[in-house]
């Protein structure tokens, strides 16, 4: 599992964590699962500029 952080601080703010079968966003309470499919996808389309 990679789990990355989206704040200097590393404790405060939601992260992203990496698995084989999905990729989790945000934090306890406000959670966004997307299977490593759908992951790809919405990765390209940041690439892209589309996001």
């Amino acid at each position: 599992m990679k789990i990355v952080t989206l704040c200097r601080e590393g404790s405060c703010c939601p992260v992203v964590k990496i698995t084989d079968e999905h990729v989790e966003i945000g934090e306890e309470g406000n959670l966004c699962v997307l299977p490593t499919s759908e992951w790809e996808v919405l990765k390209q389309k940041i690439l892209a500029g589309e996001v």
